[in-house]
C-alpha cells in the first residue's frame, strides 16, 4: 500500500472489520486518540486499529496497559491541523492517507479522524472515492432539539463553496441519513436562509430552493437560524461554510447559556449537566461524511478520549448497518436534481 507497510489485521471469521483510527489527528494527538481507541475496544466492544507513528502510538498503548490488544499500522507523516486539503492528500505517508487506504483495501470497515476537516475530506475522496452520482460529500450531524428529537444539519463543514446542485444533493444525503439512521419515516427538509419566505437569500440559496422543490422528499421551504434547535424540520441543509459556523455557534451558545443559568442559580447542577451532555460533541462523537464509497466519521479537532471512543462507536454502527450502501441505493433510485 502507499505510505507504509500493512500489518496483518486478524478478522477472525465473522468478526466485524475494525474501525481505523487516525492516532495522530486532532489537537491532542496520540495521548487522547489512543486512550479513546482503548476505551472504544474495552467499553464499547468496537474493534480498532491505530494508524500513526508506531513508536509514539505503542508507548501510549503501554501506558494504558493495552499493548498487544490493538494493532498498529505505521505512518511516518503527521498532517498539521492548519494544512490545506490538496496539500494533505499529496503526503502519501501520512496517517490520514494510510488510514483511508486501509479502509479501501478492506482491512478496516470505517475510518475515524479528529484531524483537519479539509484534509480528512480531501484524503477520503482521493482514497475511498465518491459514491456513484455524488457531486461532493457532506458532513451530517444530528443536533438535539427542544422537542426531544433530532435535526440533521448538513453540510456541517465538508464543502464550503458548493454549487446549488450540490446543496440539493446534500439534502438527499441528509434525508437518507435521517431515514436510515434516525428512523424518520418521511423526513422533512428545510433550506437555511435569512428568511422563511420563498425567494429569500443569496444566489446560492435561491437557486437551491428552486431545485429542492423537485426532489423526492417533503420540502418544508426556507428556515432560519432560530429553527436549528426548534425541531421545525428533520433536516436542515446549507453550504459547508455556513453549516460549520452554525454548528460551532450552537455549541458555544449552549455553553454560554448554561453558564449564565448556573450563575443565576435557577437550575440544579444535575439539570444543567443533563442539558450540557446532549449538546456536547462527546455525545454524538463526530459527523458522518456522507457521499463516499466508504464510512468516515470526522471528530471535533479538540476531541478528548471519550469523544474519540464515541466516534469509533458511531463509525462501527454505520459500517455494520451498511448505511453507506443503503444511502447509495437511495441516490441511484431517486433522482438527486
Amino acid at each position: 500500500m502507499r505510505g507504509g507497510a500493512v500489518v496483518h489485521i486478524s478478522q477472525g471469521g465473522s468478526m466485524p472489520k475494525p474501525v481505523v483510527v487516525d492516532a495522530m489527528g486532532g489537537d491532542h494527538g496520540p495521548a487522547e486518540t489512543v486512550r479513546g481507541a482503548v476505551s472504544a475496544l474495552r467499553e464499547h466492544g468496537v474493534p480498532v486499529v491505530l494508524v500513526g507513528r508506531a513508536g509514539e502510538v505503542r508507548r501510549e498503548l503501554v501506558r494504558h496497559g493495552a499493548a498487544g490488544e490493538i494493532d498498529v499500522v505505521h505512518a511516518d507523516d503527521v498532517i498539521p491541523m492548519a494544512e490545506r486539503g490538496a496539500d494533505a492528500a499529496a503526503r502519501a505517508s501520512s496517517s490520514l492517507v494510510v488510514g483511508c487506504e486501509l479502509v479501501r483495501q478492506g482491512a478496516g470497515g470505517a475510518f475515524v479522524s479528529a484531524g483537519s476537516t479539509g484534509a480528512v475530506v480531501t484524503c477520503a475522496i482521493r482514497g475511498l472515492g465518491k459514491a456513484e452520482s455524488v457531486l461532493r460529500p457532506a458532513l451530517a450531524v444530528a443536533l438535539p432539539t427542544v422537542t426531544g428529537g433530532s435535526t440533521v444539519l448538513i453540510d456541517a463543514g465538508a464543502t464550503s463553496d458548493p454549487t446549488p446542485e450540490m446543496v440539493a444533493q446534500f439534502a438527499v444525503l441528509g434525508a437518507s441519513y435521517a431515514q436510515l439512521v434516525l428512523g424518520v419515516a418521511a423526513p422533512s427538509v428545510g433550506l437555511l436562509s435569512i428568511g422563511s419566505e420563498p425567494g429569500k437569500g443569496n444566489r446560492l440559496t435561491r437557486r437551491a430552493e428552486e431545485l429542492l422543490h423537485w426532489l423526492p422528499f417533503r420540502f418544508h421551504g426556507n428556515v432560519e437560524g432560530h429553527d436549528v434547535l426548534a425541531g421545525t424540520v428533520d433536516v436542515i441543509v446549507t453550504d459547508g461554510f455556513t453549516g460549520n459556523v452554525v454548528l460551532k455557534n450552537v455549541e458555544g451558545s449552549v455553553r454560554a447559556a448554561l453558564t449564565m443559568v448556573a450563575r443565576a442559580g435557577i437550575a440544579t447542577p444535575g439539570e444543567l449537566r443533563e442539558v450540557a451532555v446532549r449538546y456536547d460533541p462527546q455525545t454524538h462523537g463526530g459527523a458522518a461524511l456522507l457521499g463516499l464509497d466508504g464510512t468516515v466519521v470526522v471528530a471535533h479537532g479538540s476531541s478528548r478520549a471519550a469523544t474519540i471512543a464515541r466516534a469509533c462507536a458511531v463509525a462501527h454502527d454505520l459500517a455494520t448497518g451498511e448505511v453507506v450502501t443503503r444511502i447509495q441505493t437511495h441516490l441511484t433510485t431517486e433522482p438527486a436534481t
